[in-house]
């Protein structure tokens, strides 16, 4: 049987086609195979038939027959209610399917959907790194943890969504290092949104300053780019500031857990609160400078 032949014949179950699931769902569609997907707004869903994937009308309808199936939600408690239940999609997914989760919960769900998929099927934890853009192109990073034995199964659905797999072997691990992923990020967007508010006040060009940045050492791509997209007040979702506030209280979250403190994290914490109070949560993470 060839590649495309075996491509055709695997059928994926998405659950959660926003931001980040609905380009995953495409590039899985494009790649070949056979798609069902299902949204708690079915509109989104239903965006995506054009391109050939089917819609269900519940979780366990997706799940039917599915070889793998991957979860790409808002929270720990949104992947669990998709999951469980009546219309819960572990009532139908076979047991000899793989359940791909990939949604940024933080370790303490992790652990508590690994215990929930238990015996009756296989697990494994796959959060991206990388926003809407990059989902598009199908080059996130997917850091993925869990039993060797299940990396030929899924590698060809990542090698569709992504351009780079970290496989690491206990399982949690992929959203641990998620949880340090997106501390690192939360702290170069906070302190690109405070060098451009000081370069304002000291009457600078903004452009100058990026461009200076982008030509040495101390620059970061990332941060740069989000420091244009501040200057020019360009908050087009690729990664909206409500979810990136979600993902470092649940390092913080995981950090209290070990005892040790992250008073950095938390002041950057303080400031996207702001920020998201007036208004601006499901703008880009570019929007915090709204609050500097």
């Amino acid at each position: 049987m060839t590649v495309q032949a075996k491509t055709a014949q695997t059928k994926i179950a998405v659950l959660g086609v926003g931001v980040m699931g609905a380009p995953m769902a495409r590039n899985l569609l494009r790649a070949g195979f056979d798609v069902h997907v299902w949204n708690r707004t079915r509109e989104r869903a239903e965006a995506l038939a054009a391109q050939g994937a089917r819609v269900a009308s519940s979780p366990a309808e997706a799940a039917s027959d599915a070889d793998l199936l991957i979860t790409m939600l808002t929270d720990g408690p949104a992947v669990e209610s998709a999951m469980t239940g009546s219309e819960g999609a572990l009532t139908t997914l076979p047991s000899q399917a793989v359940w791909v989760q990939m949604s940024t919960v933080g370790t303490s769900a992790t652990q508590h959907l690994a215990e929930l998929a238990g015996q009756r099927v296989a697990f494994v934890d796959a959060p991206v790194s990388g926003s809407s853009e990059p989902a598009e192109r199908g080059e996130l990073l997917i850091l993925a943890s869990g039993n060797r034995a299940l990396r030929p199964r899924v590698q060809p659905l990542f090698d569709a969504v992504g351009h780079q797999t970290l496989w690491l072997d206990r399982v949690g691990d992929g959203s641990r290092l998620k949880l340090v992923l997106n501390n690192w990020l939360a702290v170069l967007a906070e302190g690109m949104a405070e060098t451009m508010s000081l370069t304002t006040a000291l009457g600078l060009d903004p452009d100058q300053v990026l461009e200076t940045l982008s030509e040495s050492p101390l620059g970061s791509a990332y941060a740069v780019t989000k420091g244009h997209a501040m200057v020019q007040h360009d908050f087009t979702p690729g990664f909206p500031l409500r979810h990136a506030a979600k993902d470092i209280t649940l390092a913080l979250s995981a950090a209290g857990h070990h005892e040790i403190d992250l008073p950095l994290t938390e002041a950057v914490l303080k400031r996207w609160d702001e920020a998201i109070a007036g208004g601006h949560g499901d703008e880009d993470v570019a929007a915090a400078i709204t609050a500097s």
